[in-house]
Order: C-alpha cells, then structure tokens, then sequence
C-alpha cells in the first residue's frame, strides 16, 4: 500500500518537472523570439531610414560623378559631350564670362573680340585665334582639343572647324537674334537658358548654372514689373561718334530687350537690321520722337581698336537736337555696361536687366 502511494506519487512529481521544464522552455523560446522579431525591426528601421536620405537629388548627383559623357542639344541637334573635358577652345562671346567664372581652363580663344580685362586675354599661355573676320584657326588643329565651343560671331565656322578637328566634339550654341527672327527675345531668353545648363552639364556645375539661370529670370520679371507700359522708348548704338537705331526685335542688343519687355517704341523705322553700329538714322528724327527714355549701347567702349572713340555719354550730352527731348531733360537715359560689346554673356544681360529695372523704378 505505501509502495503503491509512493509510486503515485514519483509520477505526479516527474509529471511537474516536465511541466516545470517545458514552461521553462517555452518562457525561454518566447523571449528569443521578442528578441528577434526586434532586432528584424530595427534593421527594417534602418533600412527605410537610409533609403529616406537617397533622395533622387543625390541619386542624380552620383550618376552625373559617375558620368563621363553627357547629351546636350546644340544648334545642329543631340551631341554627346565629354564631362570636365582638359583640353578646351572656346570661340563663343556669349560664353566666356560664365567658363572664366567657373574657373574654365582655356587653351585658346579670340582675343581680339573679347573684352581686354579677361582672364582668358591676360593670360598669356592661352593662345589668340584672332577675331572672326580673319581667325586663325590652324592654331585649333595644332591643340587637338577635345571639345570645341562656337557661337555668336563664329557660328559660320562650325562646318570647317569640325573638318579641321574631326576627334574633337564640335558645339555650337548659337541662338539667333537678327532681323530674321521671328521671336527674337524669346530666342534671346531660350538660348541663355539652354546653353549655360549645357555648359553646365558638361563642367559639372550644375547647381552654378541653376543659379544663373534663376537670376537672370528674376532681372527680366523685375525689369517687366518696371516699366508703366505707356513710355516711350528708343535706343541707340553710338560709335565712332555717330549715333545709330537699334530698333526694337533687330536692333543689336536693345532689340531683343525691347521685344522681351514689351517696350512702346518711339519711332518706326522700316527694314532694320541688326547691324553692329546701328541703322543710319539722324539725330533730328530721334528729336522729333520726344522719346521718353533712351537706350544707349557704347559700342567703342569695348573695342581697343577704335581709334576714333568717342564716349557715348559725350555724344549723347552735345548734342543740340536732343537737350529738348523728355528723355534728356529728365535725365531719363540708360546706358549698358561698357564691355557689352564683345561680352553678351547670360551676366551681362541680366546686369541690362537690373539697370533698367532700377532706372525705370524710380
């Protein structure tokens, strides 16, 4: 009888252990598991947190270090362009202020139009084409670039240049803004935009190029804001002492602006060109306009060669026929930088911008 009680009494007590044990057990696989499962969230955590910081932004901007070609559109179509190319000649006027800024290595370039305090013209290791009446271009072929930038004045050379270099990536980033164009500031506006994010893409500044293509959008919106619409407005391309018409559209320099701003003009003048000093006009026939305000481009200011200088400001000042226009009795007369000239950059037009926007606010 006791033997029996005591047998009972082994299996309830090894029955408990077992429990005892698998509780243990389970209590134990239970807390491995919590473990687990937070360690796999903080590793999920992780990872959604790192995929959060690669915006597309920073995706993008590895892919563009990555890069070594880029495709931009010229004027002739799609070229691929090599990224931050060593060896560069540029012949475009509309560009070497935005490469001199971006600290563009040159190995040659046309001095003679070119405005003489350039560091591309100081510098006496890059080497002179000449202007483009007479360039010099056997001096590309012996530097054997690997990209060639044209534009504005050289466009007509692109065919013989790319014959000259046939390695090289031939670019031209002209946009036309003469009296054949039908939307002469639209293209004015469209050709700065396009070839300075160009520029950009293929010497990696692209954040600089952005930026200049936000400022000078802002000097034309602040200039629109300026002006009353009701004024009327001329300007003029004094050189060699003589006055000329820049008309609005065609006219060199102030035609665009004026088709941009929308400009009232003061006089119509008809088959205007976009010549260099401006279409032949007399100072009687400015004076009888009564403009409201003028508009002056000094083009001697920026050509060294111009022997017979005379400034325009001096011009402007002694001549009888025009002290009695409202313009010049309310000293309403704007003038562009001196080096316009030979530095029609995406800079300097939106320096013109911010004169006129600030004269006309006044």
């Amino acid at each position: 009888m006791k033997m029996a009680k005591f047998f009972k009494l082994s299996i309830f007590m090894s029955a408990a252990v077992l429990s005892l044990t698998a509780c243990s057990n389970a209590s134990k696989d239970s807390t491995t598991n919590v473990a687990e499962t937070n360690q796999v969230s903080e590793v999920k955590d992780e990872t959604a947190s790192v995929a959060e910081t690669v915006t597309p932004e920073a995706t993008e901007a590895a892919a563009s270090e990555a890069a070594t070609e880029v495709e931009i559109t010229d004027a002739h179509g799609t070229v691929v362009v090599p990224v931050k190319p060593e060896k560069v000649v540029a012949l475009d006027s509309r560009a070497f202020e935005t490469l001199a800024a971006w600290g563009i290595e040159l190995a040659a370039v046309p001095k003679g139009v070119m405005p003489e305090d350039s560091p591309y013209v100081t510098n006496e290791a890059v080497q002179d084409i000449g202007n483009h009446r007479e360039p010099n271009l056997e001096i590309i072929a012996a530097i054997d670039p690997e990209l060639v930038i044209i534009g504005q004045r050289f466009a007509g050379f692109y065919e013989d240049v790319k014959a000259l270099v046939p390695n090289a990536v031939v670019i031209d980033l002209n946009f036309d803004v003469s009296e054949t164009a039908e939307n002469p500031g639209q293209n004015l506006v469209d050709g700065f935009i396009n070839s300075t994010i160009s520029l950009g893409k293929i010497f990696d500044k692209n954040d600089e190029a952005a930026q200049l293509v936000a400022d000078f959008e802002k000097s034309i919106a602040d200039a629109k804001a300026a002006y009353n619409g009701t004024d009327k407005m001329i300007s003029v391309i004094v050189s060699g002492g003589n006055i000329g018409y820049s008309a609005p559209k065609s006219g060199r320099v102030w035609g665009p602006i004026a088709d941009i701003l929308g400009w009232t003009s003061a006089l119509e003048v008809d088959n205007t060109t976009s010549d260099h000093q401006g279409d032949e006009i007399s100072v009687e026939a400015i004076a009888q306009s009564n403009p409201d305000w003028i508009f002056v481009l000094d083009r001697d200011a920026s050509v060294s060669s111009a022997t017979d200088a005379v400034p325009a400001q001096d011009v402007i000042d002694n001549s009888p026929a025009l002290q009695n226009t409202t313009a010049v009795k309310e000293g309403r007369i704007v003038y562009a930088p001196n080096d316009t000239y030979t530095n029609e950059s995406i800079q300097t037009y939106k320096e013109i911008f911010d004169i006129i926007a600030s004269s006309l606010s006044k």
